[in-house]
């Protein structure tokens, strides 16, 4: 069985990604909504972190990177309705999406090690789908409704806006990350139970040649 503890290898992967959300911030944002939460690229850096590394590295990337964020650097893109670094990110009205990032990037993670043994790219759209939207929405939207003090059916037909980016962004994580299984298929190991039903964790690589 694998380790629980995190070692070295872990520790730098976390580290990268973390970094790549925060690059991904220097992307800029879009306001459609204009006080409202921003549209922003470092979403697709949660869906990464959540595919590419699992549930527990992924979620520790995002916790890392929002850690440095309540320290106060500004790694946040700018925005009208919150600063890009600081304790006052946390009680903006986009705070439920920021914190919903790293539940959302542990349910990511999480399905991707469930992934079943005939693996496809429409599982990690699935998973992609229900963490990286579903799970951060349902964090994000009573936030914003609480903060702007709006009515939750408000608050959710306001986020439809950004639905289409969000899927844009699926599509990417998907395209990468089985990219990425398919060449380092040990990264992200499948978790599957046994025939004496221990659950155990096995590398499981996702070439369309390889069902092991």
């Amino acid at each position: 069985m694998r380790s629980t503890r995190l070692d070295a290898r872990d520790l730098a992967l976390v580290a990268v990604f973390a970094a790549l959300i925060a690059v991904l911030g220097l992307l800029g944002t879009i306001t459609p909504l204009g006080d409202a939460a921003p549209i922003t690229a470092q979403t697709l850096g949660i869906m990464l972190a959540g595919s590419v590394l699992g549930a527990r590295r992924g979620a520790l990337a995002v916790l890392t990177f929002l850690v440095l964020v309540l320290a106060g650097l500004p790694l946040l893109p700018p925005s009208p309705s919150r600063p890009q670094g600081g304790p006052a990110v946390f009680v903006s009205v986009g705070a439920g999406y920021i914190l919903g990032w790293v539940v959302g990037a542990w349910v990511v993670g999480r399905l991707v090690e469930l992934r079943p043994v005939r693996f496809t790219t429409g599982w990690l759209a699935l998973a992609n789908v229900v963490g990286g939207i579903l799970v951060v929405y349902a964090v994000g939207v009573p936030v914003m409704a609480a903060v702007a003090g709006m009515t939750i059916w408000h608050a959710l037909v306001v986020s439809a806006i950004y639905l289409p980016g969000d899927l844009v962004k699926v599509a990417v994580s998907t395209v990468v990350t089985a990219g990425v299984l398919r060449g380092y298929p040990d990264v992200v190991v499948r978790r599957r139970r046994s025939a004496d039903g221990e659950r155990r964790l096995a590398p499981v690589a996702s070439g369309p040649d390889d069902r092991s």
